[in-house]
């Protein structure tokens, strides 16, 4: 009995623990001159990672997105591929976590609020709005992950075999069609 119980708790304990980032939602839409992307992740850093933060030592997310046009007698025609970088660091001296990339700063008394910020990407420009042409079919991909490489490198070397500091990532791919210009300007009116 007290084996079996035993095996329940390591099971729920090994679940309850895997790290991962999965895309929830994504979607692209016009505004006056550019395509913008809209997502939603589920963000989970496991435990070992949030003691990490916690104690000083920041974690680097990096946002990876591109979009290609199909072709039957070749390879994908490349349209865009855009990145950013997302720093999360913790002060002791303030005890707030900090989330920033480029010169955009912004504080959060738990690293929850710094997380669920970092979960939702809005109006994040991605292309010029004469890059895609209307009715014409495109490949999406997007997908946010932990960038082991910017850590310290002694930590780089304890991430190597440990399995407590890999987030898995996966790559949300979709096909995206731009509607005509004549349908874009129906849904702007409607909207007003």
């Amino acid at each position: 009995m007290a084996a079996l119980l035993f095996f329940t708790l390591s099971l729920f304990s090994l679940t309850s623990a895997a790290a991962g980032i999965e895309v929830k939602q994504a979607a692209l839409s016009a505004d006056e001159d550019v395509w913008q992307l809209d997502a939603e992740f589920d963000i989970n850093i496991g435990h070992r990672l949030e003691e990490i933060v916690s104690h000083g030592v920041p974690l680097y997310f990096v946002l990876e997105f591109t979009l290609s046009k199909p072709r039957w007698y070749w390879v994908d025609e490349h349209i865009v591929s855009k990145q950013e970088t997302w720093r999360l660091s913790y002060n002791a001296l303030t005890r707030q976590y900090r989330l920033s990339t480029g010169a955009l700063h912004q504080n959060f008394v738990s690293l929850e609020e710094a997380l669920g910020v970092l979960a939702r990407l809005r109006h994040w420009r991605v292309a010029e709005h004469g890059a895609l042409k209307p009715g014409e079919s495109y490949n999406a991909a997007l997908r946010l992950k932990l960038d082991l490489t910017q850590l310290p490198k002694p930590f780089q070397v304890t991430a190597i075999g440990n399995k407590d500091w890999h987030v898995t990532a996966e790559v949300k791919r979709w096909n995206f069609t731009p509607p005509p210009p004549e349908s874009m300007e129906k849904v702007e009116k409607t909207e007003k």
